[in-house]
């Protein structure tokens, strides 16, 4: 963890960012703590798949972006910058005003101030849990991840200069969640959030 001190929330206005590639139960558990902490939840995907809508894409069932039409929507973004740019700009609104959690893959690049959580897990163990969710099997959910994250790497990596999944320099936390069930990594995460957190935001 980093040495941040309580230089995490200016103003005593708490933000908390959530990484993690698909599978690690970032989108779960950013609701589940929102809750809890009595914050304000954004995703950065939810608000993409709102984009998508407005394109003509059915963005509503569960698990959209490893579909066929979920990586055509990828493919519109590489090429044109302007629906991430949207996004950004509205999280980064978001998170002026403090008091919000963010779901989001940019943001810990973005935003100079907030406490950054990276989820950890392993490709297969990720894909195991894609498979169940959306009726796959494992190699199958293997190979759309890989084609899912090196195209979402590649649009970052044009927009933003970093590249996903392996550049953690932003991050307080790196929590590795593959020996972890749902439960137990909720639990770790109040615990930081508890302890390290929600004091320095309170002593600004």
């Amino acid at each position: 963890m980093s040495k941040k001190s309580n230089s995490f929330f200016p103003n005593k206005n708490m933000v908390i960012c959530i990484s993690g590639m698909a599978g690690t139960g970032k989108s779960t558990l950013s609701k589940k703590l929102a809750k809890k902490y009595n914050l304000k939840c954004y995703s950065g995907g939810d608000a993409l798949k709102e984009l998508a809508k407005a394109e003509g894409y059915d963005a509503s069932c569960e698990g959209w972006w490893e579909t066929p039409e979920g990586l055509n929507f990828l493919k519109t973004r590489t090429n044109d910058p302007k629906f991430d740019k949207a996004v950004d700009a509205k999280l980064l609104e978001y998170a002026g005003k403090g008091h919000v959690l963010l779901d989001s893959w940019t943001m810990p690049w973005l935003l100079k101030e907030g406490f950054k959580i990276w989820l950890l897990a392993s490709i297969e163990k990720r894909a195991a849990r894609v498979a169940v969710r959306d009726g796959m099997t494992p190699e199958e959910a293997i190979k759309v991840l890989e084609e899912k994250e090196s195209r979402t790497k590649a649009i970052y990596q044009k927009l933003y200069g970093f590249v996903l999944g392996e550049d953690f320099t932003p991050f307080d936390l790196v929590l590795d969640t593959d020996k972890l069930n749902a439960d137990e990594v909720f639990e770790v995460l109040c615990r930081v959030i508890s302890n390290v957190v929600v004091p320095a935001s309170a002593s600004n």
